[in-house]
C-alpha cells in the first residue's frame, strides 16, 4: 500500500492481494481521519457483498470469487466507539458487463486499486439504533 496526502485528500495505492476494508480502515488510522468521504476503482480477486434486510435487520452476504473490474467504490468515514467506522458500497463487473453490488463487507484487490479518501472538518459518530437495526450516523 502506498499514501500520500495532499491537503485534505489522501491518495491510496492498493496492489495485488491486499484487502481493501483493513487497508482503508489502517489509512483512517494512520492519518486520524474521523469523517470523510471514500471513491474507487480498480479490481478484486473476491469479494463479499451484502444485502440488509430491513425485516429480518440482518445483512445477507454474497461472496463473488472470481476476477472482477471494481467500478466504483464509494462511502464515509465516521467513528463508533472512538474507532474508524467505513459504510462502504461496491459495483463490480465481470467481463461480460454484468454489474453485482451492495454493501461492501471485504474485498481483496485483483491486480490494483485506486482510492481517495477526501478529509471532512468535524466529527461523526456512529449509534446502533433499534428501530432499523442499524449503526446510524450521529453529531
Amino acid at each position: 500500500m502506498l499514501t500520500q496526502q495532499m491537503q485534505n485528500v489522501i491518495a491510496v495505492r492498493l496492489d495485488k492481494g491486499e484487502e481493501i476494508v483493513e487497508s482503508l480502515l489502517s489509512v483512517c488510522r494512520k492519518y486520524g481521519v474521523s469523517c470523510g468521504k471514500i471513491d474507487g476503482l480498480g479490481t478484486t480477486q473476491g469479494a463479499s457483498v451484502c444485502l440488509f434486510d430491513t425485516t429480518e435487520k440482518q445483512f445477507h452476504e454474497t461472496y463473488l470469487p472470481q476476477f472482477l473490474e471494481m467500478t466504483a467504490l464509494c462511502g464515509s468515514v465516521s467513528q463508533q466507539n472512538g474507532q474508524p467506522y467505513l459504510h462502504l458500497h461496491i459495483t463490480l463487473a465481470d467481463d461480460h458487463a454484468n454489474a453485482f453490488g451492495g454493501h461492501l463487507k471485504s474485498a481483496v484487490v485483483g491486480a490494483t486499486a485506486e482510492i481517495f479518501v477526501t478529509v471532512l472538518s468535524g466529527k461523526i459518530d456512529r449509534t446502533f439504533d433499534e428501530q432499523t437495526g442499524l449503526n446510524l450516523m450521529t453529531w
